[in-house]
């Protein structure tokens, strides 16, 4: 178990943005919806998977995509109640998903505890139905958990990290299992940041998280 401490210690959240950057995807795209539900073994060789939900799956592909031991990072839709939801739908708050990254890693190199290290020091996991100001069910804090293993690792980070006050009203996070239906986003929403880093959006609030990320964890980042 990483150490999470003192209250404050290496947490570090990003504050709300003013109205007009909320909503990551409400810039208008040309391309077509392209959702999937993919068979999750989609590598070879020795490799996990997490599900998480962060808020906007832009800020969540960019800080996983860095890290030292990831593979691929895709942003999707995941616990909801319809079948091949788009965007649009997603977002009326109507259809239960949660913009989610799928990401695939390498656990001889990073392991599940990392990632869940990562995942609650690079968001609010104390506010409900919202980052920032990107509002919704859409944007809730998550881990759909694939197995017994992640769910007791899972249950076990949130209690301690509420135990030791490293914040200071408790963790909302959602941890469920994963239905086995995951939804590849449309194709402009993935690698987002790394295409359009001058976009308000990427600008204002991606940019200052990943900078904020890479320095508490340079250590992890890939070369």
């Amino acid at each position: 178990m990483t150490n999470f401490a003192t209250k404050g210690l290496s947490v570090f959240l990003i504050l709300l943005m003013p109205a007009w950057l909320s909503a990551c995807g409400s810039k208008s795209a040309k391309s077509e919806p392209s959702t999937t539900n993919e068979n999750m073994n989609i590598t070879a060789g020795k490799t996990d998977t997490a599900i998480l939900g962060a808020g906007c799956f832009w800020c969540v592909e960019a800080i996983f995509q860095e890290l030292k031991g990831v593979l691929k990072v895709e942003s999707g839709y995941t616990g909801g109640n319809i079948l091949n939801p788009t965007y649009k739908e997603v977002c009326t708050g109507m259809t239960g998903h949660a913009e989610v990254a799928r990401i695939i890693y390498n656990p001889e190199v990073l392991s599940f505890e990392e990632v869940l290290e990562v995942f609650w020091q690079t968001h609010d996991p104390t506010t409900l139905n919202r980052q920032g100001a990107d509002v919704g069910s859409q944007y809730r804090s998550a881990i759909f958990y694939l197995n017994e293993e992640q769910k007791r690792l899972a249950e076990g980070y949130k209690q301690k990290l509420d135990v030791s006050g490293a914040f200071e009203k408790p963790i909302v996070t959602e941890i469920s299992a994963f239905d086995g239906k995951f939804y590849v986003a449309e194709d402009y929403h993935q690698n987002y940041y790394s295409e359009n880093p001058d976009q308000g959006y990427c600008r204002m609030v991606i940019r200052p998280k990943l900078e904020k990320f890479r320095k508490v964890f340079i250590e992890k980042l890939q070369p």
